[in-house]
């Protein structure tokens, strides 16, 4: 056989050894594959693991959150025994439920000192004290501001009803007044915007709850009159 013939001959027998050295190319993509397709339930196994570990630790915050919060107390409701406090009040001394022993007692409880609907009632409820006076009636203020803030806020708006400082919200919760609120779209804890007129008798006569400030110091004037 002449060199050229040689040189055209394209094929190679199946038992060369050149078929021989493709045969290992052969299985080792076989192998990759094989390894590929062992990987990839692993790789999601993974990944739901770590999903529902993060989904149970947004559960733990969540639950955690609402163990945080104070349980419930029954709703004060008209005809119960009004809940005695003792508490700082502006200008130095306390303030407690028996002071007002025998006395009709209106009590208004305001998220803030000097924020404007907090600041109209307060100056309404000062318009109205002499009205209040000759119906027999006392009024305090009371919210969770410091001593230093409802001194601040009496003397910047010449207030002329005592304003009581219930920092541990113990007045508050007593009272109702202390609940869960919510402002675009978050919940939290604050004060109620609450009044409660407290009888004669020691006893709660009647209870004003979401209060909207506009008359409504009128309205418990009207409400102490006829008491």
């Amino acid at each position: 056989m002449s060199k050229k013939s040689r040189k055209k001959s394209p094929k190679t027998p199946s038992g060369s050894p050149t078929a021989k050295k493709k045969a290992p190319k052969t299985r080792t993509t076989t192998q990759t594959k094989a390894a590929k397709t062992q990987r990839t339930p692993a790789s999601k196994s993974t990944a739901t693991i770590a999903k529902t570990a993060s989904h149970g630790a947004a559960s733990k915050q969540l639950n955690s959150s609402k163990s945080a919060r104070p349980a419930a107390k029954p709703v004060l409701a008209e005809g119960q025994k009004a809940p005695a406090f003792r508490l700082p009040r502006d200008g130095g001394g306390v303030a407690t439920l028996s002071d007002y022993a025998g006395r009709k007692l209106v009590l208004f409880f305001y998220p803030r000192a000097d924020t404007p609907g907090c600041t109209r009632e307060a100056i309404d409820f000062t318009r109205l004290a002499g009205a209040f006076a000759d119906a027999g009636a006392a009024v305090l203020g009371v919210s969770a501001d410091s001593l230093k803030a409802q001194e601040k806020f009496r003397d910047k708006h010449s207030l002329g009803v005592p304003l009581i400082s219930d920092e541990k919200h113990e007045m508050l919760e007593a009272y109702g007044a202390w609940g869960e609120k919510s402002m675009y779209g978050k919940s939290f804890l604050g004060i109620l915007r609450t009044t409660v007129l407290v009888g004669n008798d020691g006893k709660v006569a009647k209870v004003w709850r979401n209060v909207r400030v506009d008359g409504h110091a009128d309205q418990v004037l009207e409400a102490a009159r006829s008491l």
